[in-house]
């Protein structure tokens, strides 16, 4: 929104330049200051005898986004709201409405599944299926947020009968890597590239001599030294607080990915062994 200017000032810099329906807005503004910021966009409309429109189009010129904001600011005059603008396509403002939210939570997703789509080396994704699908086991490394994808994948691929293993310990991530042999594999999940302990338990795991998979947002970090494969899902790290949490949605596509691409590296196998896990369960259907 740019600099905090009070509401008056900014009609008076636009005033000549408006409709003759929008200075009706800005008259009844100007004479009502105090009480506009309690009229809806509707109830401003009918006081100055205007359309919503003209009085959603007389916000904008002023400056604002919408309606909404100009009255937010209208109501709060000493305040300088700022955007949270955890990932591109999605922000969240204080006058925004909860109806609001699902909307711009689907648009994010959507932003962040399509810089995926253009980050993602299929190249890669096709080495990471190889490797999986062949190891004797699968270690998985995480902390805080990445553990929401790290966990799909170990239960996806525990389905396929795959011997896999996860610990949301950090000790046991490192004692757990430490064992591994060339026959292995370790997959690590990190949004920034940077954990320490999940870019140590990976760079453990490739001394043993286990192929290394990482999958990550950021390019140049300290987990791509130490990855053998490398699946990006996005171009690079958000900078707001908490934009790790965002971060699971293109991570668990990325799981999603594996998981369908290793059913394909054998299909009849793992067909059978999705077969059998259902079996093995089927009593823990709960009847009433």
């Amino acid at each position: 929104m740019g600099a905090l200017m009070d509401v008056k000032q900014r009609i008076s810099n636009i005033y000549t330049t408006l409709r003759p329906a929008e200075k009706s807005v800005a008259s009844f503004i100007h004479e009502h200051y105090d009480d506009v910021g309690n009229l809806t966009v509707a109830q401003l409309a009918e006081a100055a005898e205007v359309s919503q429109p003209t009085v959603i189009r007389f916000a904008r010129k002023l400056g604002f986004n919408g309606y909404r904001e100009m009255r937010y600011v209208l109501n709060h005059p000493m305040e300088d709201p700022q955007a949270f603008e955890p990932l591109e396509g999605y922000d969240l403002h204080p006058w925004d409405g909860i109806d609001d939210v699902p909307a711009k939570a689907v648009t994010g997703a959507k932003a962040m599944l399509d810089e995926m789509m253009q980050s993602l080396s299929v190249k890669e994704f096709h080495k990471a299926v190889s490797m999986i699908a062949r190891a004797r086991i699968v270690d998985i490394y995480s902390v805080e947020d990445s553990v929401t994808p790290a966990e799909d994948l170990l239960t996806k691929l525990t389905y396929l009968g795959l011997q896999c293993r996860m610990h949301t310990d950090v000790y046991l991530q490192q004692i757990s890597a430490g064992h591994l042999t060339d026959a292995d594999v370790a997959v690590a999940f990190s949004y920034s590239g940077s954990s320490e302990d999940t870019v140590k338990a990976l760079r453990l795991a490739r001394n043993q001599g286990a192929g290394t998979v990482a999958i990550t947002n950021s390019t140049g970090t300290p987990i791509v030294n130490w990855a053998d494969v490398c699946l990006h899902a996005g171009h690079g790290e958000r900078t707001i607080y908490g934009n790790a949490i965002f971060s699971r949605i293109s991570h668990i596509a990325i799981v999603d990915m594996l998981y369908m691409g290793v059913i394909l590296s054998d299909y009849t196998r793992y067909s059978a062994a999705l077969d059998d896990s259902g079996r093995y369960i089927r009593d823990k259907v709960f009847h009433g």
